[in-house]
Parts: structure tokens; sequence; C-alpha cells
């Protein structure tokens, strides 16, 4: 399947700006069934300096300045990918992904394996993702009991929040604490994709934060609407034995071709979109467009 996306993020500031300084994570890594073609990216005003880089966990990270002063800032990347990931989701019932047990796994992490070690860094605390409460745990043992398939569990876990979660667009922002979500079972798919982190890590299994686009689909007879996508988030389990899986949480589903890898890491501070800081007064609107479609 090979796909064009366009993303488009518009910055209107109140009042002149005289220097921006950002970082941009928009750029498409290379993962399981998924090849990046073709990237642009166009920044107006035009950046005084541009740099591009891999950062630790191998994703794309473009930093650039805007050195004069402007009111509004766009930035726009048009990006071509082929994905072929729906081949692999066989895999996900083999016994090697899904008979191992949670004491299974939490043993096989003493381990010291390369994929081991690399793993187990994600179940440490992260900037947005700290201790919780007991709140978070005792959520989480209610999918993970003993003797049970981690994968099965976490399978679970994303159902069960997809059914205990109402999406509310506008009531979490990025800054609120993972223990509030869970208080007011409230939020977005960045909400949920850390809600399910934060529950896997508390019994020690590593659970990364994935942040990407997923196709939707217009209903039948119906126009597909320019914008009507948008940037979306889930969480990938590491079952030592066998490597990562993902999950969506926020449409109850194991990701296949209309998921759209972006990049991943800790939590959502690792990979947002764009973010950056600016010298001048004011407030600032923001209108972010995604257009995601397929080519024929």
């Amino acid at each position: 399947m090979l796909y064009s996306i366009s993303h488009t993020t518009k910055y209107d500031y109140d009042a002149p700006v005289s220097y921006c300084h950002n970082i941009a994570v928009l750029k498409s890594r290379r993962s399981l069934g998924q090849e990046l073609l073709e990237y642009k990216i166009h920044i107006s005003p035009e950046a005084d300096e541009i740099s591009e880089r891999v950062d630790f966990f191998g994703n794309y990270i473009t930093r650039f300045s805007i050195q004069k002063e402007h009111r509004q800032l766009k930035v726009t990347t048009v990006s071509k990918i082929r994905r072929e990931y729906e081949q692999f989701k066989n895999d996900f019932r083999s016994d090697a992904c899904s008979k191992v047990t949670l004491e299974q796994a939490l043993s096989l992490l003493s381990k010291t394996e390369p994929d081991i070690l690399e793993a187990k860094q994600f179940v440490l605390e992260s900037i947005f993702i700290k201790k919780t409460d007991e709140s978070i745990l005792n959520y989480a043992k209610e999918s993970f009991i003993p003797g049970r398939s981690v994968f099965e569990a976490a399978e679970e876990l994303m159902q069960r929040i997809y059914i205990d979660f109402d999406f509310v667009s506008g009531f979490t922002s990025v800054s609120t604490p993972i223990n509030e979500v869970m208080k007011n079972r409230k939020g977005v798919c960045q909400d949920f994709a850390q809600i399910a982190i934060a529950c896997i890590r508390s019994i020690g299994l590593p659970a990364r934060y994935v942040s990407g686009y997923i196709e939707t689909l217009p209903p039948p007879g119906q126009q597909k609407l320019v914008g009507a996508d948008a940037s979306h988030a889930w969480f990938s389990i590491f079952i030592p034995g066998f490597g990562w899986v993902d999950f969506d949480p926020t449409n109850n589903q194991i990701p296949g071709d209309q998921h759209l890898v972006v990049g991943w890491g800790r939590d959502y501070y690792d990979v947002p979109p764009l973010k950056g800081v600016v010298y001048g007064s004011g407030k600032s609107k923001l209108k972010v467009e995604v257009d995601i479609s397929r080519v024929i």
C-alpha cells in the first residue's frame, strides 16, 4: 500500500515574534513493514538555520530557527510511504508471541542480550510517565494475571481502555498528569497510549509510545475531506523472545497498514510533531491539518 501524507502546522501570533527555535519529528522512520520513499519539508518564513539528525531512538529530528521578525510560522511536510505491515500480524498469534506468560517475560528480562537491554530502558520512568498512584497498578493487574499470556493481557488492556475511557478532544493537554487522566477517564489518543504504557511499566514490562498517523476512511458514498486525518498515537509492548507488538487503544485494534509510523520513544515528550521556543509577546493560535491519501 502506498500513501501520500501532507501535514501542515500553522502558528498565528498576536504580536511579532523576533526569533524562534524549533524541533520537528515529522519525517517517518523506517520500521517493520514500512519504507519512506519521498519526503519534503517547507518552512515559512524560510529558516535561517536548519539541520537534521537521528536521535537516540532512531527517529529523524529536524532542528530549525527563524531569526527575523514574523507573525506566522507555517511548517508543511509531504511524504510518500510504502506500508506492507498486514503480513506480519499473523505472527502475533504464533506460540513465540502469544504463549509467553508474565512470569516468563519477567524472567527473560533479567538476561543481557542486546535486544533485552535495549528494551529494558522502556521500563523506566520518563518525562510524562513518572511514578503513578495505586490506581494505575490496580488497573493493570486486572489484565496482567499470573500465568496469563502477556499478549492476551495487553490485548485485553487495550480493549478495556477503549471501553472505559471517553475520547474528549480538548479535555486534556500534553502536560495533563497521567493520574488525572486515569481519574477522569477522558482524553485523546496520546493520553490513552500513555495510560497503557504506565500500566505495563507498573508491572515491570517494557512499553513504548508510537507516534504517527492513521488513515480514516469516509462513510460509503461520501467524499473524503481534506484535513480529516490527524496525528495519532498508540503503544507497543515488548514480549521477550519475540519482539515488539503494537496496540491502538483509541480504536481497539492491532495496527495494520492504515497505521503509519513516524517515530517512537518513552512517551509523547520524545516525539512531538513540533515543539520549540519563541521570543515575543502575546498569544498564538495553532492550526494543524493532516491529509492521507492512497496512491494508485
